[in-house]
């Protein structure tokens, strides 16, 4: 083989295959802890929920009351405001800000795991959502609930509120792992919650999904970071004892 294509072959290799963190054992384990124990709180709460949507018990009760409740808040402001969210993180922006990130990421990053790990986060979450949402067949709230116009489509779980948990989760973690300092972990997953609580009173508010919906939305959203916090650390971290 011809020293160009050795060369070529190496480059490849090191943008797109090769990313390792030194770390010490025990900070390699918590965060196999950390990935893990979202994935099995995320398993129980998303089985908790589904399990209630099926048999109409549990917080499935508190339904009705909060999509009446915020029906009653509805003010023309605040319409205004529910409105340019649920646009923003809906089905058609959403995407480009995500291809936009990703685009973004692809040409700074000396490598190329991460941006990858996060468009394949994204692709399960939003695949998740239809299978699920075609297996549960849920339907949404009364037409007359709807702000923005009739949506005939199945209501559990919520894509808004997924594609919002799994961008900001999956971003937060990505950017925040590589970072010594706490205040990136603190401040992206604070952003993170904020982002996923709006996009959930937007879309309770606008009248298109029940509570558990959305609810559910999020436990399939920490499957999905958990996922991503396991497979990173299994494909990048190298123990050494003494790292540190």
């Amino acid at each position: 083989m011809t020293a160009p294509a050795l060369s070529r072959r190496a480059r490849f290799h090191q943008r797109f295959l090769v990313e390792e963190r030194v770390m010490a054992p025990e900070a390699r384990r918590g965060l196999d802890r950390a990935g893990f124990g979202l994935i099995g709180v995320g398993v129980v709460l998303f089985a908790a929920f589904t399990a209630q949507v099926a048999s109409g018990t549990g917080l499935t009760v508190l339904d009705p009351v909060v999509a009446e409740w915020f029906r009653e808040k509805r003010s023309a402001e605040g319409t205004v405001v529910m409105d340019a969210l649920a646009t923003v993180f809906g089905p058609v922006y959403l995407p480009v800000i995500i291809l936009a990130v990703l685009v973004l990421w692809f040409v700074l990053a000396r490598h190329l795991w991460r941006p990858i790990l996060l468009a394949g986060g994204m692709l399960v979450g939003m695949l998740s959502v239809q299978l699920v949402a075609h297996l549960v067949m849920r339907m949404r709230p009364p037409v007359e609930y709807m702000l923005l116009g009739p949506d005939g489509t199945f209501s559990f779980p919520s894509g808004h509120v997924t594609g919002v948990s799994d961008f900001f989760l999956i971003t937060t973690f990505l950017l925040a792992s590589r970072r010594s300092s706490r205040s990136w972990l603190v401040g992206g997953f604070a952003l993170s919650l904020g982002m996923i609580a709006g996009q959930i009173v937007a879309r309770l508010y606008l009248g298109y999904h029940w509570l558990t919906d959305t609810l559910a939305s999020v436990s399939l959203a920490l499957i999905v970071l958990g996922s991503v916090i396991v497979i990173d650390t299994r494909r990048t971290v190298v123990v050494r004892s003494d790292a540190g």
